[in-house]
């Protein structure tokens, strides 16, 4: 059920700028730090899977599996 008692709640019309906020906070405050490492490296940073799994130490598969969690993750808290 959305939220909408919610005190200043304005759904899909929300403004870019209180979206970006929303996503930043989500990044910094809802992730694990190898999430947040992950994600921030695949979609601002532009490295691939492999150069992330050389960083980390870990395999590809594993490095997928963490980005997708986080992905996830961020899709709950941003639901509302």
């Amino acid at each position: 059920m959305k939220n909408i008692l919610y005190d200043g709640y304005l759904g899909p019309w929300m403004t870019r700028s209180m979206q970006k906020m929303r996503v930043k906070n989500v990044l910094e405050n809802e992730l694990t730090p190898h999430q947040r490492r992950a994600i921030t490296g695949y979609y601002l940073e532009g490295k691939t899977i492999t150069q992330l799994a050389g960083e980390f130490g870990v395999n590809k598969t594993t490095v997928w599996r963490t980005i997708k969690r986080g992905e996830e993750r961020m899709r709950r808290c941003l639901r509302y």
